[in-house]
């Protein structure tokens, strides 16, 4: 096989980061660096590590946040409040070319941990600091959490129905922030690799989920009004919804044009006159007159199966999707043609876990890293930087390491 054959590196490959983190924001961050290749090295208080790891013990006994947020990396359990367990850390830090931490307002600060700080001293050094609301202004040490940011951010306020506000299924202020410090990352190391010099990266749940409130800020500063909480229904489209049928199963289809409500009148509702009827034949009469748009659809698709709805919007060139589960998710026939399941193990065995979504077809296949036990790796990176076996020892019998 010749050389063009072989498959290209991992894009991180050789590239070393260093994260004192917990919860989602941080971790999820750097699990998308280790799957590029890079060599993550999770640091964690050797009282019970990452508290993540107590949030459930759904997967096997293990959380299902910290497994799905902390596959591929090395844990090493160090008590940073001491001087030798600081130390310890510094050392690390010498040869690493990335640093991430999400600790608490103020306390980066107080350990010298702080990116600015951290710059200064190790000047190649790329340092994430993820905080809730900025390192400055009224909010700067304002507890943040994920369901928190998303009120604060007017997530709830559009989420939900008329009725009810709600918040968003899944962390969406924890993974935005996750994904701009990700690719944050990516682009200091770039720039680093043109300048010789690493640097500061700052982002904060609060600003990166205002950024993907655009939509509906824009809409409400310029038009007036936010638009309405409508469920899974669409606040300016219709018909945009889930509507039930005949075995039960919502199907949740989108109307984009007035050349496709044609289409849908004519092929799956079988009632033709509504494609030119005033009530309807734009998408702002639609809207206007959701109540009756979305009646005439519900008729139409109750009379017949999933199925046999999916088909027949197919067939017609309607985007339609199956409103499922998790557990639909999880045996979805997608997925599974396109092998994204891989195993990776865990204190608790092997575990079925999704492949990262970025791929990089013609490289290398993405590591199988594992998800690490609470200081698992804690005597070996010991070890590399020079100690004995009784140093390690005494560390740990003073509880500076565990």
């Amino acid at each position: 096989m010749n050389d063009s054959a072989q498959p290209q590196p991992l894009p991180l490959d050789g590239i070393t980061v260093v994260a004192v983190e917990q919860a989602v924001s941080a971790p999820f961050a750097t699990r998308q660096l280790a799957d590029l290749g890079a060599r993550v090295i999770k640091v964690e208080r050797p009282d019970g590590g990452d508290f993540a790891r107590a949030y459930d013990t759904a997967v096997h006994g293990l959380a299902s946040h910290f497994v799905w947020a902390n596959r591929g990396k090395e844990s090493i359990a160090l008590d940073l409040k001491e001087p030798r367990g600081r130390e310890i850390l510094e050392r690390l830090l010498a040869d690493a070319d990335v640093f991430v931490q999400n600790l608490a307002q103020g306390a980066a600060d107080r350990l010298g941990l702080d990116a600015a700080a951290l710059c200064a001293r190790h000047p190649r050094l790329v340092a994430v600091d993820i905080s809730g609301y900025g390192p400055d202004g009224p909010y700067a040490h304002k507890r943040a959490y994920d369901m928190l940011v998303q009120c604060e951010a007017g997530l709830v306020s559009v989420t939900g129905t008329p009725e009810q506000p709600v918040k968003a299924g899944i962390p969406a202020a924890d993974i935005a922030a996750a994904m701009y410090a990700f690719s944050g990352v990516l682009a200091a190391l770039l720039r680093r690799g043109v300048t010789g010099r690493g640097g500061p990266v700052e982002v904060s749940m609060f600003d990166a989920l205002a950024e993907w409130m655009g939509h509906p800020l824009y809409f409400g500063m310029y038009g007036g009004e936010p638009p309405a909480r409508t469920g899974v229904a669409h606040a300016v489209i219709a018909p945009y919804n889930a509507y039930p049928t005949a075995d039960g199963p919502l199907v949740l289809l989108s109307v984009q044009n007035d050349r496709e409500w044609r289409r849908l009148a004519e092929q799956v509702l079988e009632r033709p006159e509504l494609a030119e009827d005033p009530d309807h034949a734009t998408n702002v009469a639609r809207t206007r007159n959701r109540t009756k748009t979305d009646a005439a659809v519900t008729e139409a698709l109750s009379g017949m199966t999933a199925d046999e709805a999916v088909e027949r919007l197919e067939r017609a060139g309607i985007a339609c999707a199956r409103l499922n589960g998790v557990a639909e998710l999880a045996a979805h026939p997608q997925l599974a043609a396109r092998e994204r399941w891989q195993e990776a193990g865990s204190p608790a065995g092997p575990l079925r876990t999704l492949l990262p979504p970025i791929t990089l077809p013609g490289g290398q296949a993405p590591p199988r890293g594992a998800v690490p036990a609470l200081g698992e790796h804690t005597g070996a990176l010991l070890h590399a930087l020079g100690m004995t076996d009784e140093q390690v020892a005494a560390l740990r019998r003073d509880g500076v390491v565990a």
